[in-house]
């Protein structure tokens, strides 16, 4: 299989989920804005998403796939079919999975309050007891969606093993479609109906991606059964991974947990929704490059490192990043820049005043400066997590968590920079992971930098900086048209964004940076059995 093609149908079906996103998000800044519901809304929503991006997505995605490749390989080593041996290995973890779901579901949706409150401080300086008692509502309505996505992500692992990533890439369209036609038909008068509905809006799509997942995986012949309880040694060491994982693979969504508790305790009301919005925007390219990158190469490096071959790994990393600079340094040069000009045109209308806009703008700026480091670090970690190491991430991790819980707190106590130092700090804590991961990687022999990328990485940050020059020259022009109506903003992002991209792509080509051709030919890869030479 091909590397370029599976990261391009990850990121294009994450494209269009995130193009929905963008319509959600427009709906509730036009009907909410950036204050007293939105940011019960999105604390209560962060909890689940949490326990998602810890568990079920990141830390079970980096953990089950490698094992359920290595279990039907295994089978097939020994002359077996590897298909069924696989998937009573994953009803074997549901068995376990879907009784811990039900319980931590029910206890956290029977007493949210102290959790609710960790995460908020009680909204002390933005919004106290009313906005707290919203979002502990919120927070019992939308908490299910997290035993819903876990069952979700145990499917769609089994998907990607199996190389059909479009249909786990596909799941998160549902849920944009269900917040965008609950905001449309079902919002209500107030602020507060229109937060309900949204959380309604979040358990219902966690019930529509399931059973896309259970039927795209029935017409893919996969049918798990649920069954009593099985702590066999398969499960046990599968267990034994994800805790660390979770943390290892969580230190993003830490961050941005802590960064949510400091700004709804301690800093002027509408700062969760200034940081959420600017978060989305990040958000975009680190959802198409990173995550496609990250989960297209992991069963890939795999396979090579199950067959012994370290240098094909190494290789395959090496044109992964490469990949990943040519779409991401473009980006980091186009948010920087433009950041004022596309959250105007994007959110402000309604609710969403011109205040909100400079406020998300600024924090945008800040998180922008660490869009490499985060999509570097979706290609990294999986060189560990092939090799069946979640405990070094896990160090890693936890040292960019203390350096980002100190820089917090000296930015929002030691300065006047606010929300905006708050993304300051994730933005250096995410280059502090990313230089480890290498480091460590690098001396134990595992990875190393090869010549040509040296060479293209040096040919991409030109191209870039000359986009960057066109993009100081067009700011300002459109920057005047993006709050216009629908048209005129429209117009703004694309003379804003085309020229840039035309610049930047024909700088690359004429630099030398990059060879289409050649690219997709080096990343080409076979389909092979799991495990298999």
């Amino acid at each position: 299989m091909s590397l370029v093609r599976n990261t391009a149908t990850i990121g294009g079906l994450t494209l269009v989920s995130r193009v929905l996103g963008f319509v959600r998000d427009q709906l509730m800044a036009h009907f909410v804005g950036a204050g007293f519901a939105n940011d019960a809304f999105l604390v209560a929503w962060r909890l689940p998403n949490l326990f998602r991006a810890l568990f079920a997505e990141g830390a079970f995605s980096a953990a089950f796939v490698p094992m359920f490749n290595r279990v039907v390989g295994q089978a097939e080593a020994e002359g077996h079919e590897g298909l069924p041996e696989g998937l009573r290995f994953a009803e074997n973890v549901l068995s376990v999975l879907f009784p811990f779901l039900a319980m931590f579901t029910t206890i956290m949706i029977a007493f949210p309050r102290p959790i609710v409150w960790l995460i908020t401080f009680g909204f002390k300086e933005g919004g106290g007891p009313e906005k707290f008692d919203l979002a502990v509502q919120l927070t019992q309505i939308t908490f299910p969606y997290l035993a819903l996505i876990s069952l979700v992500s145990l499917m769609g692992g089994i998907m990607n093993s199996m190389n059909r990533f479009w249909v786990n890439a596909a799941a998160p369209v549902l849920l944009n479609i269900c917040m965008i036609a609950a905001l449309v038909f079902f919002r209500g008068n107030t602020p507060t109906d229109i937060a309900h509905t949204q959380a309604i809006a979040v358990t219902v799509s966690g019930v529509a991606q399931l059973i896309w997942l259970i039927l795209a995986a029935r017409s893919a012949g996969v049918t798990l059964r649920l069954k009593r309880p099985t702590l066999n040694p398969e499960v046990k060491k599968l267990l034994a991974i994800i805790w660390p994982a979770a943390i290892g693979a969580g230190a993003i969504q830490f961050n941005l947990l802590v960064i949510t508790m400091l700004a709804a305790g301690f800093l002027p009301s509408g700062s969760v929704s200034y940081i959420y919005y600017a978060d989305r925007l990040n958000q975009l390219p680190l959802a198409l490059v990173g995550i496609g990158v990250g989960t297209a190469i992991l069963p890939v490096i795999s396979r090579q490192i199950g067959a012994g071959d370290g240098k094909a790994a190494i290789h395959t990393q090496n044109r992964a990043i490469e990949l990943s600079l040519l779409l991401t340094l473009p980006a980091t040069a186009g948010l920087m820049i433009g950041a004022t000009t596309m959250i105007r045109a994007l959110f402000q209308t309604g609710a969403f005043t011109a205040h909100d806009t400079h406020a998300s703008a600024a924090v945008l700026t800040a998180f922008s400066c660490g869009l490499p480091a985060y999509i570097l670090i979706k290609v990294f970690t999986p060189g560990f997590y092939a090799r069946a190491d979640t405990k070094t991430p896990v160090r890693i991790a936890m040292a960019e968590m203390a350096c980002n819980m100190a820089l917090n707190l000296f930015f929002v106590f030691g300065t006047n920079l606010s929300y905006v130092g708050l993304a300051i700090s994730g933005a250096s804590c995410a280059w502090i992971n990313v230089g480890l991961l290498y480091w460590v990687l690098h001396r134990r022999g595992h990875f190393s930098i090869d010549a040509q990328l040296k060479r293209r990485a040096v040919r991409l940050l030109l191209a870039t900086l000359a986009m960057a020059a066109l993009l100081l020259w067009l700011d300002p022009w459109t920057a005047a048209h993006a709050g216009g109506d629908l048209l005129a903003r429209i117009e703004a992002l694309l003379l804003l964004i085309v020229p840039a991209c035309a610049c930047y792509f024909g700088c690359a080509f004429l630099f030398g940076a990059f060879d289409w051709q050649e690219t997709k030919a080096l990343l080409r890869r076979r389909r092979a059995p799991a495990g298999g030479a």
